[in-house]
């Protein structure tokens, strides 16, 4: 496995950064799996375990805060609501967790809602800038639940996921929001600018 926490371009310390996510706060079940995964990777070396509070499936960046006005971004907020409302609320099976080079990833299904509420997160950026920013090929919806923290085997946690004895969880996806995120602990943590709702 590789570290993931190296500074990609346009990242640095005190970078804070507009992107969309779905988020699982309340969502019980959800954090019962990431525990039980918690558990069973507690003592293999190099990872950073995602605590309940950032779990969270990435959708859609715009921009450093450097970059993106907060102006734009609660016109995107807005074009969103109103292109997100033609989605209703959904229900999505995460898990099991497999093996990444830079992460262990709960699977997530059925896919095709996720990429609905992310292409019209997209219509709603290119109502308001000329260019989308990230590409729209490529997108594979996941949640992570440890990240890599170091260069070593991927033996070491492969081995601990084939040990653990869990079931998949079921979570209501019945909004997406746009947050601010920032990754300065080894960890992404934000908070929320706008909370659109499906439906």
């Amino acid at each position: 496995m590789a570290d993931h926490w190296w500074w990609r371009p346009g990242w640095a310390p005190g970078t804070r950064w507009y992107t969309w996510h779905l988020v699982f706060d309340g969502a019980d079940d959800v954090h019962r799996l990431a525990a039980d995964y918690r558990h069973a990777l507690a003592e293999v070396p190099g990872l950073t375990l995602v605590p309940d509070r950032w779990l969270h499936l990435t959708m859609q960046g715009l921009g450093s805060t450097a970059e993106v006005s907060e102006t734009a971004a609660r016109a995107i907020a807005d074009a969103a609501a109103h292109h997100l409302a033609k989605i209703p609320p959904f229900d999505l099976a995460l898990g099991p967790a497999i093996v990444t080079p830079e992460a262990l990833l709960l699977t997530v299904d059925p896919a095709e809602p996720v990429h609905a509420v992310r292409s019209a997160i997209r219509v709603a950026i290119a109502d308001v800038w000329p260019k989308v920013p990230e590409s729209a090929d490529g997108f594979r919806p996941h949640v992570s639940v440890a990240y890599s923290s170091a260069d070593g085997p991927a033996r070491p946690a492969a081995d601990a996921l084939a040990h653990v004895t869990t079931y998949p969880a079921t979570a209501r996806i019945a909004a997406a929001e746009l947050i601010i995120l920032n990754r300065d602990r080894q960890m992404y943590e934000w908070e929320t600018a706008a909370r659109v709702p499906l439906g």
